[in-house]
């Protein structure tokens, strides 16, 4: 069992703190509003007066809280008991504040290592709760075991960054998801049409459409758009023009879907109304 110290208490910082105290580690747990340990000390943890003795109890020691800012700010307040200390960051933020956060973790002599949980809180501790990794390989490989009670982890390397790339770029496809069903259930819900009962025939579509990213991953690592079957951009666009003029005339809004059509018309302006769908990355891709 490993000595595991949780800095931050809310929703999801509780989370893993009770999950952790689940497997039988021996926890720590630190928040600027002490009362948040309440229940978890009921269970066992051990209160940390300050974070810098919450680091200092903990070879291992998970950080949740709400930003970088914040996780830089306590990580500072323990600069003093960081040498030596494996650090996990599960601070949701951005590839470039990972990577900075990395550096000072660094130069205080941490082995740090950066995550993006791919879960609610109530998902920690079942292998639907996915957890993805990056940065320090041995402090990762020394807490493996630990850090596999919280759920499924996949390892992403070296660069502290890719974590947090990859959580933000997961989030973005979920989002994408999210628009497209508000979008159609506004359009049949100005009909009145129940989105529960829109979503009996939405969700097989989408699933059916989901099939076709194999295809589509292929065509943007290749950069070969090449239309098959006749739907080209050219043609698509002219539907999303349709989609978004129907939604006008039922009193919908269109802001959801009018980056889309305004990046179709660009790329078919450009001469490359031939391609498909997958084109569009080369207005948008680095």
């Amino acid at each position: 069992m490993t000595a595991v110290s949780v800095i931050g208490l809310g929703a999801m910082g509780s989370a893993l703190a009770s999950t952790f105290l689940d497997r039988g580690h021996a926890v720590t747990v630190w928040n600027r509003t002490p009362v948040k340990a309440d229940p978890l000390v009921a269970r066992g943890a051990v209160r940390a007066p300050a974070v810098a003795d919450a680091v200092a109890a903990g070879g291992l020691v998970v950080v949740c809280v709400l930003d970088y800012a914040a996780a830089g700010a306590v990580l500072d307040e323990a600069a003093g008991a960081l040498d030596g200390r494996a650090v996990v960051n599960l601070t949701n933020g951005t590839p470039a504040q990972a990577r900075a956060l990395a550096r000072r973790m660094a130069d205080r002599g941490a082995r740090y290592v950066d995550g993006g949980i791919m879960a609610v809180p109530p998902m920690i501790g079942s292998p639907e709760a996915l957890l993805l990794l990056s940065g320090d390989g041995d402090a990762f490989e020394a807490h493996r075991g630990a850090l596999s009670g919280l759920g499924g982890l996949t390892w992403l390397g070296a660069d502290s960054g890719h974590a947090c790339l990859y959580d933000l770029a997961l989030l973005a496809g979920m989002y994408g998801l999210f628009a497209g069903f508000l979008q159609a259930t506004a359009m049949v819900g100005s009909e009145r049409v129940a989105a529960s009962d829109f979503l009996a025939l939405l969700a097989p579509w989408i699933e059916a459409m989901a099939g076709l990213l194999p295809d589509l991953a292929r065509q943007v690592d290749d950069r070969d758009y090449a239309a098959d079957g006749g739907s080209n951009l050219a043609m698509q666009a002219v539907g999303v023009e349709n989609i978004l003029q129907a939604a006008r005339d039922q009193g919908v809004g269109t802001e959801l879907l009018e980056p889309m059509l305004s990046l179709m018309r660009r790329r078919v302006a450009d001469g490359f109304g031939g391609d498909d769908v997958p084109g569009l990355i080369e207005l948008i891709r680095f």
